[in-house]
């Protein structure tokens, strides 16, 4: 009997920079419809329990790499590794990424500007050209469909002072997201991105300006709260699964009305 709507049963799910925040709840929310699942993470003990987390949600499988996506060889090596444990990849969350604010955009150094794109826009890009390979191949071999999902950002649509790289890396998967829509879409794969509002995550609690953080954003946010990791797991799971079958090249944005909020 289907679990849902969503029903991810026999469906494997990847998820970069999963092992916490943001990456992880994308997995949870997959896990708990059935999918199988794998972390991609830079440490492998947090991999690790991230695994057993996603098994107690009811995953029925659980798989982990240890990769930095910024480097080019280990995601390929990663994917082939991942297909050899799961034999199949049917939904990517290309997630991993970083923030790292600049006191403004004069004083930005070149360091902190390409150590950012290599993670957040070339790490991507290597993860979702290894799935399209992958699943174009699936596709030709007579088993078509799929599903591309980038983590995006607010900063594509709202300009931030010292943010202008981390914006620019997000601007260009949007960008890359409707090109994969396109030319993907004759192998039943869809291609589309998430955009989160502020969303409290393990990350979060570390930070000495968490309370004050919160009320800001709380404030600024028609459903006056922020958001939870919770509010990530039912996108995560309508994208990965056959119900957001017709669904591409599109921003979904999942920021509790602060975007459209005029105040």
């Amino acid at each position: 009997m289907s679990r849902s709507l969503f029903d991810l049963t026999g469906k494997v799910v990847l998820s970069t920079g999963a092992n916490s925040g943001i990456g992880l709840a994308f997995l949870h929310g997959c896990a708990r419809q059935g999918a199988d699942v794998v972390v991609w993470g830079r440490r492998a003990d947090r991999n690790a329990e991230a695994v057993q987390e996603l098994l107690a949600l009811g995953a029925p499988r659980a798989h982990a790499e240890a990769v930095d996506v910024s480097d080019e060889a280990a995601v390929d090596a990663a994917f082939a590794s991942t297909l050899e444990a799961m034999g199949r990849v049917d939904c990517v969350f290309a997630n991993a990424g970083y923030q790292n604010r600049a006191t403004s955009f004069p004083d930005m150094s070149s360091e902190m500007y390409h150590d950012l794109l290599n993670v957040n826009l070339h790490g991507a890009f290597y993860t979702l050209r290894a799935a399209t390979r992958h699943m174009r191949d699936r596709a030709q071999a007579g088993d078509p469909g799929g599903s591309i999902v980038v983590c995006g950002s607010l900063s594509i649509f709202q300009g931030r002072q010292g943010l202008e790289h981390y914006a620019a890396a997000k601007g260009a998967l949007n960008a890359m997201v409707k090109g994969l829509a396109v030319e993907m879409g004759q192998y039943g794969v869809r291609a589309n991105m998430i955009a989160p509002g502020f969303i409290l995550t393990g990350m979060t609690d570390d930070n000495p300006q968490a309370e004050g953080m919160k009320k800001h954003f709380a404030a600024i946010t028609p459903l006056k709260r922020p958001g939870y990791m919770a509010d990530i797991q039912g996108p995560a799971a309508y994208l990965a699964s056959d119900a957001s079958s017709f669904h591409t090249g599109d921003v979904l944005v999942v920021d509790g009305g602060r975007t459209v909020n005029s105040q």
